[in-house]
Formats: structure tokens, C-alpha cells, sequence
């Protein structure tokens, strides 16, 4: 009796014998963990990235839309004013000053003077502001400072820091100042026609002359 030949064959093997391939599916990323019982799984928070300027901050508006630039504009010189011209061969106008007569004997004429002065410094007006003349005996300070030196005695002019007194006969020398008061104290060789012309040029605002209004009016003229 022939045997059969019995060769491999797997037309009648069962199919859960066949060796199947794992497969691979997109969706699985990795073993899962399960959360323990009574725990939330945390939710995976984004990481912020660098903020740019055109991003707002919450809760605040973000910047409207960029104005477009304005044309750039030509600046105009401003043509500089140009400086007022004076009339040629035009003298200043100077106005005169102020003329005030205080009458007085010549021998009373110094303490008027003196009395003018202590109101013009209290009324506020400063000492370098004042100057008085003597047509007669000079003032005990000038005779008292001239014995220093004409350069010494001079020099206080300069400084124009005080009541300055000086004789009518060097009123040629004496600076001009915005008071000059006048004592007609003596009239010797005509010194009071001499002198009350060039004192009133000397006084910027003011010119008080304190004596006798009759020598005063033929000095200075008629009128005053």
C-alpha cells in the first residue's frame, strides 16, 4: 500500500496561525498614561512668544492705522526788520529840565541848598544824583576834600557814589547829573550869570537854584 507523501502545506492551517505584522497607526504618539484616579490632567499651557509692537496688551486698544506723513514744507526766511533811520543833520531833541526857585538871602542861600538836598533824599532820589554848586564860599565838604588833592577830590565825581559839591567856578569840570542845585551865596566878578547857564545844561531833570530871585531872573532870563 503506497504511502502518501505528506508535504507542508498551509491551504488548511487555521488563519490565526498566520503571523500578522504590527501596524502602525498616525494617531498613536507614544504609550498613553492614565490619570490617577481623583486627578485632573493638566492642560497643556501655550508658551508665549516675543510680543511685537503691533500687538496690543490685553485689554487695551490696539494702535489705529499709520497717518500717512505730511508733505515736508519750505521754510520761509523772515525777512529781519530793518532799523529805523534817522533824519540826517537832525540835532537830538533834549528836553530842558525842570527849573525850581527856592528864594533866599546870599547868607542863607547854602542852608537852603542843604535843606534841598536832605528832601530830594528823602523822597528817594539817590545821593550820586545830586550835584550842588556854590557861587560863593564853598561848601565845608569841598573845601574839606580839596585839602586831600584836587585828584583825590575829583575822583569822588567819578565814582558818582554820593552828593557832590563843588565850586561854581569849575562848573566847566562837573559831570553832568539828573539833579543840580545851585546856592547863590555871593557874586563875585559876575559868577552867577556864568555859572546858572551851565549848570541848567549840567541838569538832566531837575535844577533848583536857591538866593535871590532878582539875580536869578537876570542870569537865566526873564520868566523864571
Amino acid at each position: 500500500m503506497p504511502t502518501d507523501h505528506v508535504g507542508p502545506t498551509t491551504n488548511h492551517l487555521p488563519a490565526s496561525l498566520f503571523l500578522q505584522e504590527p501596524q502602525i497607526h498616525e494617531s498613536a504618539q507614544g504609550p498613553r498614561v492614565t490619570p490617577a484616579a481623583g486627578r485632573t490632567a493638566p492642560t497643556p499651557r501655550p508658551v508665549p512668544g516675543p510680543r511685537s509692537a503691533a500687538t496690543p496688551r490685553p485689554g487695551r486698544p490696539g494702535p489705529g492705522p499709520a497717518r500717512p506723513t505730511p508733505p515736508a514744507q519750505r521754510a520761509h526766511p523772515v525777512p529781519a526788520p530793518a532799523a529805523p533811520r534817522s533824519a540826517p543833520g537832525r540835532p537830538e531833541n533834549r528836553s530842558a529840565p525842570q527849573l525850581q526857585l527856592v528864594p533866599a538871602p546870599a547868607g542863607g542861600a547854602l542852608d537852603a541848598a542843604e535843606e534841598a538836598v536832605d528832601l530830594l533824599l528823602e523822597s528817594g532820589r539817590a545821593p550820586g544824583d545830586i550835584l550842588v554848586l556854590t557861587t560863593g564860599e564853598q561848601h565845608p565838604w569841598a573845601a574839606h576834600e580839596l585839602s586831600f588833592g584836587e585828584a583825590a577830590y575829583w575822583a569822588q565825581q567819578d565814582a558818582g557814589d554820593d552828593v557832590f559839591f563843588a565850586d561854581a567856578t569849575a562848573v566847566d569840570r562837573a559831570k553832568p547829573r539828573p539833579v543840580v542845585v545851585v546856592a547863590v551865596n555871593g557874586d563875585a566878578g559876575g559868577t552867577v550869570a556864568r555859572a546858572l547857564p551851565v549848570a541848567r545844561d549840567r541838569a538832566a531833570a531837575l535844577l533848583i537854584v536857591c538866593g535871590d530871585p532878582q539875580t536869578i531872573n537876570s542870569a537865566l532870563g526873564a520868566g523864571v
